[in-house]
């Protein structure tokens, strides 16, 4: 499983390549209306679908879904967790403002859940206005209808000062008053009456519930894709009840309020969790979520993804689905099966990281021309080969993906040693030697290891091993810039995905190519720093035009490419192996995995 950005990979396989979030479905405001009234209907592409979850056949109601997990969740918290596992474990019980489809070909379409439409924008760009259904309720005793101060405390509770929202970053400078609220709830006593207190006696400018069912949000710039990231989990309602737990807690996790289809009715960390049908949950309120099933039981083991394939292959109503995908070394034989499936992660992953603050080789790595030639000397196809081959795993030759609104595919540097020798000899440099820091415990990223070693080696240079523990992979290097400057490790293997979908370009320029903000707080892991490259950033930041916004970022892609900031290998596909007695199963990258809210088994095989 992934863990969300700020850029922790884990490179084991196909099943396991990626990072994080992006998508295919916001569109521009217009700039109709004037004197910041709220009047401009940002599409969100929802009008453009229909929303649906069946694989073709007759949706059938009931049974017990037996879900195989190989993780628990970080925080089972909505306004916390940072994890795909995070969100597919809060699908269940947490309704957002907006979400995502689980429909084929959309499922990173921005889309209204408890909003009853788009949100309104005003012709500056700065004031969002979003209007709230009626008949979404919490599963309290009576239940009780969810309202906009919900959705304010959600965002409130984002930055406790115990757990905060792993991805604060990507919002809380554009939020009006927001950092000053943060910066006074860190002061604040860790425990649950004083933060609960904080939060229900701390308001801030930019998010307000002027009534029931409208939420208000003031920006202090525009953004065009601030639409798009409000899909984020961590813009979901919290109920009052949560005040007396601390955020992300155990304790908060077995006492959990849902407004889902389900409700949690047991959790055990690390073994299981089980889910059972919300009796205040009206499916007439929520278009996204079917709820076939009755019953949904998540075991997690430790058992390795082949032998979590063998019990799906069963075809037994013991392993319906399972959280773990199919390996690279297992897909080549499945590749006939009908039941296996293939669909895009939406991530860049694996990329390779060049280390621009190196000493060794007289700081060669700090100059473009040495990165430029070696990333002529680097074959893809090579690198593609021993991650399955471009069936699973499409190259990628750019900065973003091609989901992600702005990318247009481009590549300055096709294969050529030649060119990378000539390149090397003008620069002066002669008799390089690279440290290639990676994990041994994946076997891909030892593969490419040996490809880059090869590939390298045929322009006369020599890349020699680092391998380490995953546990001190991004603990003791990656995430430590004086490892960088000192010179441990020259190459690298990371891989990256956006926060969330939409416009989510920004989500993998800022945290990766910012040069003015270092790890861990970015993921710039090489310490890029290029002027050019923040300049794009910081102007495409700004627009308020979504169109205009896209193309800049497209210009950024260009800029970090020239620079060359680093290699992008791939942007794979997920392995997916669904058995026959399972339907419903589209794939959807924000949760990575389908939607267990919205599969269904067949009459003679709904488990117990």
């Amino acid at each position: 499983m992934r863990t969300r950005s700020r850029g922790v990979a884990t490179i084991v396989g196909i099943a396991a390549l990626a990072t994080v979030m992006s998508a295919c479905g916001s569109g521009s405001s217009g700039n109709k209306g004037g004197g910041g009234t709220p009047s401009n209907k940002v599409d969100l592409g929802f009008q453009k679908i229909a929303v649906n979850a069946s694989d073709g056949g007759t949706p059938v109601r009931g049974g017990t879904l037996n879900v195989l997990s190989s993780t628990d969740t970080d925080y089972l918290d909505a306004n916390v967790t940072y994890y795909s596992a995070g969100y597919a474990y809060i699908r269940e019980i947490s309704r957002q403002m907006y979400s995502y489809p689980s429909v084929e070909g959309h499922t990173t379409d921005v889309v209204p859940d408890i909003a009853t439409g788009p949100p309104s924008v005003s012709s500056d760009g700065l004031t969002y206005t979003i209007k709230l259904k009626s008949g979404v309720f919490w599963n309290t005793t009576p239940k009780r209808q969810v309202v906009a101060a919900d959705v304010v405390r959600g965002v409130k509770a984002a930055c406790n000062p115990v757990q905060p929202f792993g991805g604060l970053p990507d919002f809380d400078f554009l939020i009006q008053g927001y950092k000053d609220f943060c910066a006074g709830f860190a002061k604040v006593q860790q425990s649950p009456k004083a933060i609960g207190n904080y939060m229900e006696k701390t308001d801030f400018a930019g998010f307000s519930a002027p009534d029931p069912q409208t939420v208000v949000i003031k920006l202090t710039q525009p953004a065009s894709f601030f639409a798009s990231m409000l899909a984020l989990p961590v813009f979901s309602p919290r109920p009052i009840e949560n005040d007396a737990y601390i955020p992300g807690s155990t304790q908060l996790a077995q006492h959990t309020v849902s407004d889902g289809p389900y409700q949690v009715e047991s959790y055990q960390p690390t073994k299981k969790i089980t889910y059972v049908r919300n009796p205040a949950w009206d499916p007439a309120t929520d278009s996204l979520r079917k709820a076939y099933v009755d019953k949904i039981i998540v075991t997690m083991t430790d058992l390795d993804p082949e032998v979590t394939l063998k019990q799906l292959q069963t075809d037994s109503p013991s392993a319906d689905l399972a959280m773990t995908g199919v390996t690279s070394s297992d897909v080549p034989a499945l590749l006939n099966d009908p039941h296996l499936n293939l669909q895009t992660e939406v991530a860049s992953n694996p990329y390779l990281l060049f280390n621009t603050a190196s000493p060794n080789n007289n700081g060669a790595l700090s100059k473009v021309e040495v990165r430029q030639a070696l990333s002529y000397a680097l074959n893809r196809a090579h690198l593609d080969q021993v991650a399955a081959g471009p069936k699973v795993s499409p190259t990628l030759s750019h900065v973003l993906p091609p989901a992600i609104h702005g990318s247009q595919n481009f590549d300055l540097y096709p294969n050529s040693p030649t060119k990378a020798k000539q390149m090397l000899q003008q620069a002066g440099v002669k008799g390089m030697t690279l440290k290639f820091l990676f994990r041994p415990s994946s076997v891909t990223s030892k593969k490419m290891f040996q490809v880059v070693q090869q590939d390298l080696g045929a322009i006369g240079v020599k890349v020699t091993a680092l391998g380490v523990p995953d546990a001190d992979f991004y603990t003791k290097y990656l995430q430590k810039p004086d490892s960088a400057r000192k010179g441990q490790w020259d190459l690298s293997l990371a891989g990256w995905g956006p926060d969330w979908y939409g416009d989510a370009a920004l989500s993998f320029f800022a945290p990766l190519f910012d040069g003015r903000v270092l790890p861990p707080t970015s993921s710039d892991f090489g310490l890029f720093n290029d002027s050019t490259v923040n300049a794009c950033i910081d102007k495409a930041i700004k627009e308020k035009d979504v169109n205009v916004a896209n193309t800049t970022w497209n210009e950024c892609d260009h800029d970090v490419m020239k620079a060359a900031a680093f290699f992008p290998i791939l942007s794979p596909n997920r392995a997916n192996y669904y058995p026959a007695h399972t339907h419903g199963t589209v794939y959807s990258p924000v949760w990575d995995m389908a939607d267990m809210c919205n599969v269904w088994l067949d009459k003679n095989k709904q488990g117990g």
